[in-house]
């Protein structure tokens, strides 16, 4: 193990199963001065072949279980630390932390491409401490909280989770994976672990709301209840608000490349059940630019415009992708005094009366899809690659929601073929829900495939 113990920011996998000991793992990463990536076990065997060409890790660390796995990944047995073995090693790693700074990198999320190949967000020690500062400084966590984690590990929410426990000393409870299909035996997992904090994907909310699980509110301990990664509809948030009404219920938003959130909106007013939540205000030592298509500050009531970031949230960038991290993470068209980079979301937004932000829509073809974001060429990508499709259109149905591929060929292709093809080379939470066949494409005046006819579909 004599890489370890000379490496610094060096990239090391972590390929677990969620649990306490990937928690222990990314700190003992850290520990040793470089950083952690984790992969989830269950992604197609293609897609995880895409990631580690892009992150050239020199280690992973996992369980005896997953020892095959790793290494039909390419891993060598000399390349692989098991979690079993780590106890009773000693001098496996120096302390290199004592060389480390803040800036950097802490971890590296793989979020969706366009092309068909995962983005390595890069982000540093800085940007957590920062984010977590905040959050603790915001809504009063100490050690006497118990969090329920819900977000997979490799998804940025658990961000929140781990490392307010890591800083407040806060209890974090692993919620297991199944009981978010019952949502009824959910509110009685939370009411037993008397938990009193949750930070979860608005589905999850909604499931709960939809199927009128909460029929106990009384036995819950909960006093914070916040959500991010999906639009949070103020129907369903409102059916928890009458079931707990004292509870302290906060709308944040986010993209990875910004550490989790950059906006928050605590619910401090009635809203019906067809108004738009705000996504409220930047959060500390963060600035949110909404800067509309001539590069101007759009300060009107109403106007839409592209919501942009600065400050020391910001990603370091797309790992081993300068062309990509050089068309997100620009220079601030505000500023000409100094280099000062600001990240475009690609999500449009505008300031309604109280000077909150209101989201209005993505302005590329990009969605959030159960909590993760999306890119469709991604999914188009990959459906491509089947010998019968002649070409392919992923649209997202909002209403539903879910992702739908329009598909040109031949002849009708079964459900189960597209299915059995695509769940080896896309994680299961992009994996379309109805495939569509056509025989051609509409096409609108430029000569594109005309996605809002698709979508009228």
């Amino acid at each position: 193990m004599e890489k370890l113990q000379n490496a610094m920011n060096t990239p090391i996998v972590v390929f677990l199963p969620k649990s306490e000991d990937c928690i222990m793992a990314f700190a003992g990463i850290n520990y040793s001065g470089n950083f952690y990536s984790p992969i989830d076990t269950n992604m197609p065997i293609e897609r995880i072949k895409l990631i580690l060409e892009n992150l050239q890790p020199k280690l992973v660390v996992t369980s005896g279980s997953f020892i095959q796995k790793c290494q039909d990944m390419g891993f060598s047995q000399d390349d692989i630390i098991e979690m079993e073995d780590v106890a009773e090693a000693e001098n496996l790693i120096g302390p290199g932390y004592q060389k480390t700074i803040d800036t950097d990198p802490a971890y590296v999320l793989y979020t969706s491409g366009s092309t068909g190949t995962p983005k390595g967000v890069c982000i540093s020690h800085r940007s957590i401490i920062d984010y977590i500062d905040w959050a603790v400084e915001t809504y009063g966590v100490t050690s006497d909280d118990i969090i329920a984690n819900q977000a997979p590990f490799y998804f940025d929410n658990s961000v929140f989770d781990i490392y307010l426990m890591m800083t407040t000393g806060a209890k974090l409870v692993i919620t297991p994976e199944s009981l978010f299909m019952f949502p009824a035996k959910l509110m009685e997992f939370l009411a037993e672990e008397k938990v009193t904090q949750i930070f979860w994907v608005p589905s999850v909310l909604n499931m709960v709301a939809n199927m009128d699980a909460l029929q106990n509110p009384e036995e819950l301990s909960l006093k914070r209840i916040l959500f991010a990664g999906e639009v949070m509809h103020n129907k369903q948030l409102n059916y928890w608000r009458n079931k707990l009404p004292n509870t302290m219920y906060v709308n944040m938003y986010g993209p990875t490349e910004i550490t989790v959130d950059c906006t928050y909106y605590i619910v401090d007013r009635e809203f019906a059940d067809d108004e738009p939540l705000p996504i409220g205000i930047p959060c500390k030592n963060t600035d949110v630019l909404v800067i509309d298509k001539d590069n101007q500050l759009v300060k009107k009531q109403g106007n839409i415009g592209e919501l942009c970031v600065r400050g020391s949230s910001l990603a370091l960038g797309y790992w081993n992708n300068p062309e990509k991290t050089a068309d997100a993470f620009i220079q601030n068209p505000l500023q000409h005094n100094y280099p000062e980079k600001i990240y475009r979301t690609g999500d449009l937004v505008y300031y309604n009366a109280r000077g909150e932000i209101m989201y209005s829509c993505r302005k590329d073809n990009q969605i959030k899809h159960m909590g993760y974001r999306i890119e469709l060429g991604e999914i188009e990508t990959a459906a491509a690659g089947m010998t019968e499709v002649k070409s392919c259109c992923a649209v997202y149905d909002n209403d539903k929601p879910e992702i739908v591929l329009f598909y040109v060929s031949d002849e009708e292709i079964e459900l189960k073929q597209f299915r059995v093809y695509l769940q080896k080379r896309l994680p299961k939470y992009m994996i379309p829900t109805r495939y569509i066949f056509q025989k051609e494409f509409p096409m609108n005046q430029n000569g594109k495939i005309d996605r809002l006819k698709l979508k009228a579909i």
